[in-house]
């Protein structure tokens, strides 16, 4: 599709299609951004964009999904965001033209694959513009400078309060490989699924909402852990900097155990989610590498129940899916994709169920919420190679 649109845009063939896949993380929600634990997958479903070469600096970008197309130059992007959807792309050039120097601009066409909301699109696409515009400009990124230039685009221009979570996940995943990553030091394993492992696809269940993680209470719940980790640290005597650099992965285990019942009870909730959390990747990381995927979808269910009573996150639509979910035979474990405000679920799934599994959630789902017909939709994925770069 989008190879079609740029020939008939620009009249000439691409140069290239920069691909990079979604991902979700089916333990370690909520974490990263406070240094925790998480896993991932990478999926067979993603961002592709078509894009050719400007020799006068200058970037135009069109979207399949947005009406408005974009245009800036590599060496004057505007220096405050300006609310639409390419945002995360002028701030992608702004952060790379910091470190290298661009001359080549491009024109692009980008798609999704999927509905927007809950697979880490944003970061996806970030990953896609910058492939296209460093091969343009012969630079050649390290897996970890790709990782922290895409995740200053959204901290520093977009305003989201992001880990590295979605980035990672899309780079270091391999097919049939779950990503076990610590965030507080970058070390990864990539854990063999076992040959004793029963068979699972990705299930992506839309809810029909999309969302904007600057405009959600994403960015709360980052500065409450924060404050819960300032909080239980000054409890316990121990020295603590300034809150921005302060994070829960600081506070020892038994400080939280002690302080908890101190905190305010949304900060208890908060303290109480990433701890449970990191236990819960941990325990889950142990059953992949054992094989045991019904112990690991039993950790999913769980961390889908404490993103809802403990991290409060998840519209009434997500929650409903959540539950049908629960209740669903043939799914190992899931819960929300992403921040859990709007968007999907996942879902690890046996693939002898699939047509069952398609059928009851959409019947149900439908019938209380009867006004997402036409804007729900179910997809089955397989896990995948993150992007080469």
């Amino acid at each position: 599709m989008v190879k079609e649109k740029f020939l008939s845009t620009y009249n000439r063939e691409p140069l290239d299609v920069a691909f990079t896949p979604y991902r979700v993380c089916p333990l370690g929600a909520h974490v990263d951004h406070q240094l925790g634990k998480i896993t991932g997958f990478a999926i067979n479903k993603g961002i592709h964009m078509a894009y050719g070469p400007k020799n006068n600096g200058v970037v135009e970008m069109q979207s399949l999904q947005f009406p408005k197309r974009a245009q800036w130059h590599v060496s004057s992007v505007p220096e405050e965001r300006e609310g639409d959807w390419a945002d995360h792309l002028r701030g992608a050039t702004k952060a790379l033209g910091e470190r290298y120097a661009l001359r080549v601009g491009l024109c692009a066409v980008i798609d999704g694959e999927l509905p927007i909301g809950g697979l880490s699109s944003s970061a996806a696409v970030i990953i896609t513009f910058l492939s296209a515009l460093c091969k343009l400009n012969g630079i050649t990124l390290s897996e970890r400078e790709l990782i922290e230039i895409s995740k200053e685009a959204e901290n520093k221009y977009v305003g989201v309060a992001c880990g590295k979570l979605d980035q990672s996940c899309e780079i270091y995943c391999r097919r049939d490989k779950l990503l076990y990553m610590d965030m507080k030091d970058d070390s990864f394993e990539l854990i063999e699924s076992p040959k004793n492992m029963k068979p699972y696809k990705i299930a992506i269940f839309f809810s029909g909402l999309e969302r904007s993680l600057a405009g959600s209470k994403f960015n709360m719940r980052v500065d409450e852990c924060r404050a819960a980790a300032y909080s239980l640290l000054a409890f316990a005597g121990i020295e603590y900097g300034k809150i921005a650099d302060t994070s829960l992965r600081d506070v020892p285990r038994e400080v939280y155990e002690q302080y908890r019942l101190r905190l305010p009870d949304s900060l208890r909730k908060r303290a109480d989610h990433f701890f449970g959390e990191i236990a819960r990747v941990d325990a889950g990381a142990e059953a992949w590498r054992c094989g045991d995927i019904e112990e690991f979808g039993r950790l999913c269910f769980e961390s889908g129940h404490s993103s809802i009573y403990n991290y409060e996150t998840g519209s009434p639509e997500l929650k409903k899916l959540y539950e049908i979910m629960k209740e669903t035979e043939g799914i190992y474990g899931g819960r929300f994709s992403g921040a859990g405000f709007k968007g999907c679920c996942m879902a690890l799934i046996d693939p002898g169920y699939e047509e069952s599994i398609k059928e009851k959630i959409e019947r149900e789902y439908l019938a209380a919420f009867p006004d997402m017909r036409g804007k729900y939709s179910a997809h089955i994925c397989e896990s995948a190679d993150g992007v080469k770069l």
